[in-house]
């Protein structure tokens, strides 16, 4: 599945059927990135919100670096910027291939967890004709193309997936969405519609239920967001249609249902979510979980969503979902913890949303302080 990469050149798209583009859109060229030196050390925040970034272009991910500093993708811009604590965001480069239409374009990004060894960091994009992992190198503060590592992911207007993660047990973690169809999600031998595990070269990883299949779970109209607890349990957040948002937790060769189920159905073969919201509720986008609860980012419900863990170690139950920040930051796209366990947010208000000043933003939080 590997290819090599070459060049680095942003190829963006549009569709006219879409929201209005960002008031700032890329320019038609883009120049390669340059070196950067190292951030400073980073500083502890203060109990209350922190502001580490502002005036950010679409920003879809973010996944930190051993020294406490984060890599944030620009999904339409196709560029990886690094923020941190005291200092101004610097660029660290432009993907090669990413065609930016509608939802598509630069979305997940992982740190590899031998950083330090191999400089690796992984990205998931949409190219002109489909959706892929590609695997970077971060070398002096820039970063290098180096190979493609998963490619031939459906890609649509939407429903793309693209949150990657690494999990507890070393491997890759890759989001899918159906990209428009529905039946991709019931088909083993589409990658639409599926969480997918992988290994650093993008063979299935081994464990996999298929030994052959990247494929760990499916039914999934479109996950957005993954993490672990302490346990190592995996959960899951995914869009609905037009009825409910979901919590799932993820256990491997499982079917989620779609699109033969949206929310709790109780039907034989197909697992039910831990916790389900109205669409306009929710939206859930990146989850974190620290401190025995998972915090779900939410668009459209404009809020983050805390679900506290029972912690008995069967995953069966949660307590109840508690709406925190509704309406202070707007649309919320993603959430990572940090060493700290505090909760690092991206903003989403420059595409489909109402831009206040600075945004987008990376907000720092403390959990013990959010109401």
């Amino acid at each position: 599945m590997r290819r090599l990469l070459a060049g680095v050149v942003l190829v963006l798209a549009s569709c006219g059927t879409e929201p209005a583009p960002s008031p700032n859109p890329p320019t038609a060229t883009t120049p390669p990135p340059t070196a950067v030196p190292e951030p400073d050390a980073t500083t502890p925040s203060p109990a209350g919100p922190t502001v580490v970034a502002v005036d950010l272009d679409v920003p879809w991910a973010l996944a930190f670096l051993p020294d406490g500093s984060a890599l944030v993708t620009l999904r339409d811009r196709g560029e990886v910027v690094r923020v941190a604590e005291g200092g101004e965001p610097r660029p660290v480069g432009t993907v090669p291939g990413v065609a930016a239409r509608g939802e598509g374009g630069l979305l997940g990004l992982a740190v590899s967890p031998r950083f330090a060894e191999d400089r690796y960091v992984f990205v998931y994009l949409t190219s002109a004709g489909d959706n892929r992992v590609a695997r970077m190198r971060l070398v002096d503060g820039a970063l290098e193309p180096d190979a493609v590592v998963l490619d031939g992911i459906p890609r649509a207007g939407n429903h793309n997936g693209g949150r990657l993660a690494f999990g507890p047990d070393g491997y890759l973690y890759v989001t899918t969405g159906d990209a428009g169809e529905p039946a991709r999600a019931q088909d083993p031998a589409s990658l639409g519609g599926k969480i997918l595990r992988i290994d650093a070269d993008g063979d299935p990883a081994p464990g996999n239920p298929d030994p052959d299949s990247p494929v760990w779970s499916l039914g999934h109209r479109n996950v957005q967001g993954i993490a672990w607890d302490e346990e190592g349990r995996m959960f899951a957040s995914e869009f609905g249609q037009n009825t409910w948002d979901e919590l799932n937790l993820i256990a491997p060769g499982s079917n989620y249902g779609w699109p033969e189920v949206e929310g709790q159905g109780g039907r034989d073969g197909f697992v039910d979510p831990l916790r389900q919201w109205r669409t306009a509720d929710a939206s859930p986008s990146g989850i974190a979980i620290t401190g025995g609860a998972v915090y779900l980012a939410a668009l459209r419900g404009e809020s983050l969503w805390r679900v506290p863990l029972d912690g008995d170690g069967t995953g069966d139950g949660t307590g109840e979902p508690e709406r925190l920040l509704e309406g202070t930051y707007g649309r919320l796209r993603a959430v990572e913890a940090d060493a700290e366990g505090r909760l690092w947010v991206l903003t989403s208000n420059v595409f489909r949303g109402d831009p206040r000043p600075g945004d987008d933003q990376v907000v720092v939080l403390d959990p013990a302080t959010l109401q």
